[in-house]
């Protein structure tokens, strides 16, 4: 077994070694087939990388194409309503990066004149664009020797360099973006910062994957400091562990005679932030009390199959019910809108609920 080398110490032996080995085998053996990848338009970039975080590749496919197919431009997303980005976006989760997307189009073209900046550092100041999203586009786009640092990425070059610090805590997320730095070359091309930030993605997505990596195929085994030790499963390192909590929720649908449903906006913050949706009860209880207060018979309402819909830190039981009401009636709410299902296909709706919608009523 290899004695063991600090993180540092690997970094400084490994550049530019690394960088080489990555950008051959990028372009060699690289995914070269996503849309994204054959284009420099930051907007383009930008729309892929925040899709992606959280997001399989193969999910977010069909929706690039849409979203751009709507606004094929930054200035398009910027004047286009809110309520139909959601729309665009319903299905694709954490839908705080629709919001930012939005906004941050808005801000490329009031602050920016509808250029994206070319600096990581100015991209940062947009909304929605962290340090990661922003090394993306600039190193794609701009050819700016900075390294990306998403899930896939602090994957590789943990294990590369053998860097053990618990990435839960911040000091050692900057250690590790520090050494991933002096792997880049000074003199490194734009072209070839292309190959090298796309290997590195490719490879934590393929051969250096979370569980059973394949180490004898990976350019990098002949210096990886976690397979000389025997160890790649332990890296990276982090201690912080993901807690989900299991919640009930009563869905209600009050239903019109031609088809529409109530349905009103999310809180700004929390689950389907900002999204349309039939009123949620936390127990059974407040959707009898909510009854009571609109008039309505508790007995009346028709109870539908459970619906279970998982989330990073949820994981949601969802109770469905209908209730047909005359068309005078009044749901009793103030923040929200009747809409047919013509009407509702072209709103934000959180994916379990748009599902239920189509398919019960």
């Amino acid at each position: 077994m290899r004695p063991h080398v600090p993180a540092s110490a690997a970094a400084q032996e490994l550049s530019p070694a690394l960088f080489a080995r990555l950008v051959a085998w990028q372009r060699t053996h690289g995914r070269s087939h996503l849309p994204w990848q054959h284009t420099r338009d930051p907007y383009r970039v930008w729309l892929s990388e925040i899709m992606l975080q959280q997001t399989q590749v193969v999910t977010v496919l069909g929706y690039y194409e849409r979203f751009l197919a709507r606004c094929p431009t930054v200035a398009d997303l910027a004047a286009a309503p809110v309520d139909e980005v959601m729309a665009l976006w319903s299905g694709l989760g954490y839908y705080s990066r629709a919001r930012n997307l939005h906004t941050c189009a808005q801000q490329v073209v009031a602050r920016f004149g509808g250029v994206f900046p070319s600096t990581s550092a100015e991209l940062q100041t947009l909304p929605g664009i962290g340090p990661s999203t922003a090394a993306a586009i600039a190193a794609f786009c701009f050819g700016e020797r900075i390294s990306i640092m998403d899930g896939n990425v602090k994957r590789v070059l943990s294990r590369a360099l053998g860097f053990d610090g618990d990435l839960a805590q911040a000091a050692n997320e900057r250690a590790l973006s520090a050494l991933a730095q002096a792997l880049v070359p000074p003199d490194a091309s734009h072209d070839d910062m292309i190959a090298y930030t796309q290997g590195l993605m490719d490879l934590g997505a393929s051969l250096c994957a979370r569980t059973q990596p394949q180490c004898l195929l990976c350019p990098l085994s002949g210096d990886c400091r976690a397979l000389a030790g025997g160890t790649p499963d332990a890296y990276p390192v982090k201690t912080r562990k993901l807690v989900r909590r299991h919640e009930r929720w009563w869905l209600l649908a009050l239903r019109r005679s031609d088809g529409a449903v109530w349905l009103e906006r999310r809180p700004p913050r929390g689950i389907w932030a900002g999204l349309y949706c039939t009123p949620v009860f936390g127990d059974e209880s407040a959707l009898v009390a909510a009854l009571a207060g609109w008039g309505l018979r508790a007995a009346a309402v028709q109870r539908q199959p459970a619906r279970k819909h998982s989330l990073t830190h949820r994981e949601l039981r969802l109770l469905p019910a209908v209730l047909n009401v005359a068309d005078s009636q009044d749901s009793g709410r103030s923040e929200g809108r009747w809409a047919t299902p013509a009407e509702w296909a072209g709103l934000g709706l959180p994916a379990p609920v748009r599902a239920w919608l189509d398919e019960s009523l």
